[in-house]
């Protein structure tokens, strides 16, 4: 039970970090990453990791 608890707080942690750093996009990205991954869909998958690396790419 502490390990999700700590898995949880981990990732909210994360996508504060995202929202904070990127902004909206960067949260959208993150969702479209995250759905494609769980349902093993590597077109939506693709989307958000393009996205996400746009988003890099332009803050370094």
């Amino acid at each position: 039970m502490p390990f999700a608890i700590a898995v949880a707080a981990l990732a909210i942690g994360f996508e504060q970090l995202v929202q904070w750093k990127w902004g909206p996009m960067g949260i959208i990205a993150f969702l479209l990453l995250t759905v494609g991954v769980k349902a093993k869909n590597t077109m939506v998958g693709g989307l958000g990791a393009a996205i996400l690396v746009m988003l890099l790419a332009q803050s370094g």
